[in-house]
């Protein structure tokens, strides 16, 4: 049973319920279309490419894998058998950290670098066909919008939990 931000018992209305069934049912199509264009024009999974955008984004082109998780939103034992697939692939390297031998830095390798840089115009260019050009302008804004409103929420409720 949901609850309101009042903490009254209230289910969904119907019409709140199809709402949230189109963006449940829009956003993993989405997803399927993206994952499909992605593996097709470069050979990376969208695991791949959110694991080879977190690394060349950061500091040296490496991560202490727990951050990496965090990062792109990964339970810890998912994270370390993707980038095992990963490191078999040349794309990543694994080290123990320097400062603490309980933890893993994830660096980007060359190789992993190259694909990263050969899958991006692949990826974007279908970001623009899959999503960006089927919205007006207004209605990009409307969904920054509404994305923006849901992580506040989402992040609003973790912390109430964390106090609570």
């Amino acid at each position: 049973m949901e609850y309101s931000s009042k903490g009254a018992r209230q289910s969904p209305t119907p019409n709140e319920l199809a709402v949230w069934r189109e963006y449940i049912e829009t956003a993993e199509a989405m997803r399927q279309a993206l994952a499909a264009g992605l593996q097709s024009t470069s050979g990376v999974s969208p695991g791949d490419y959110a694991v080879l955008l977190a690394l060349s984004e950061a500091p040296e082109h490496k991560l202490r894998s727990s951050v990496l998780a965090e990062g792109i939103g990964w339970e810890r034992s998912r994270l370390s058998h993707h980038l095992g697939r990963m490191e078999n692939r040349g794309l990543i390297r694994r080290r123990k950290s320097g400062n603490d031998s309980r933890g893993a830095e994830v660096e980007l390798t060359d190789d992993g670098a190259r694909t990263f840089r050969a899958s991006s115009a692949p990826h974007l260019r279908l970001v623009r066909r899959f999503f960006v050009d089927a919205l007006a302008p207004e209605d990009l804004e409307a969904i920054g919008r509404v994305a923006t409103s849901l992580r506040r929420h989402l992040k609003d409720l973790a912390l109430e939990e964390e106090k609570g």
